[in-house]
């Protein structure tokens, strides 16, 4: 029994999800001037294997899905281990973030807090579509990235207005994704209480919703490399985006024919397709900086 509840804990901290956000922490190393190489570390341990698992965790003990949730066909019961789990993770990663500084520390108990109120039931932000959207477009990219920045930045390193530009983009481009994951879970956010984003624009909605942050995200993207005289840089994002963009249209298509086509699997397609490549986009920011 308790190999069965250690196994279901460590599954539902869905480590390899929490490893898709990582585009926002390589974006932002990649344009911090003269990178702190220990706040690097110690940066990418808290986030991505302490506060997102934590928060993963949290989640999934409140939401207690008994079908398909991000990337997991068919996620384990959940129990008192996940929740205890989720707060030490939690809490050892904001003791943790104190060796890079105060203020990142102080970043990562906003953040835990919002992801916190976004699934428990006294708050349960999840069930409000724009104001659970708002908090997710906010603190998983803008938030995130500014947090990385000022975490990874020597001391003095004055900020410009494309620092706030960059991370909107983030925000765009996690925030088009948001209806698409949610978007076969209707039935079961419905018997839940809430009302998801994706249940209030439907499914074609939410592709038209997804298609049209991708596009705001990419001209920022474009105005941001151009402002930098680095336009070449945005080519080689449009080459990286084009598996994702014909996964897409492809899915599109076939969900305005045929709804049942917006499926976990299809869904779970689309978030690797583009979460991949948008890792390899900015690893080779990282990489030729």
């Amino acid at each position: 029994m308790a190999e069965l509840h250690i196994r279901s804990t460590l599954t539902h901290l869905r480590l390899p999800f929490s490893l898709l956000l990582l585009p926002v922490y390589l974006f932002a190393l990649s344009e911090v001037p003269n990178p702190n190489t220990y706040h690097a570390l110690v940066v990418f341990i808290v986030l991505h294997l302490f506060i997102y698992p934590a928060s993963n965790g949290f989640n999934s003990f409140f939401d207690k899905d008994d079908g398909s949730i991000g990337l997991l066909k068919n996620p384990p019961k959940v129990n008192s281990n996940l929740f205890y789990t989720s707060i030490i993770l939690e809490w050892t990663g904001v003791l943790l973030a104190l060796l890079v500084s105060m203020e990142f520390a102080l970043c990562a108990i906003i953040y835990n807090s919002f992801s916190k109120a976004y699934s428990h039931p006294s708050v349960r932000i999840k069930k409000y579509p724009l104001l659970s959207f708002f908090i997710v477009f906010v603190f998983q990219g803008l938030f995130i990235y500014y947090s990385c920045y000022r975490a990874l930045a020597p001391e003095g390193t004055p900020e410009t207005h494309s620092v706030w530009i960059a991370g909107l983009v983030c925000s765009c481009l996690i925030g088009a994704s948001y209806p698409l994951t949610q978007i076969y879970q209707h039935d079961e956010d419905a018997r839940r209480g809430d009302r998801t984003l994706s249940m209030l624009l439907g499914v074609r909605g939410s592709f038209i919703f997804a298609g049209i942050l991708f596009l705001l995200g990419s001209a920022l993207l474009y105005y941001y490399w151009f402002s930098c005289k680095l336009s070449e840089n945005f080519g080689v994002y449009l080459i990286c985006l084009t598996p994702a963009l014909i996964y897409f249209f492809h899915w599109f298509y076939n969900c305005v024919r045929d709804p049942a086509k917006a499926s976990f699997g299809r869904a779970t397609v689309m978030t690797l397709v583009s979460g991949l490549f948008m890792l390899v986009y900015f690893g080779w920011l990282l990489l030729f900086r």
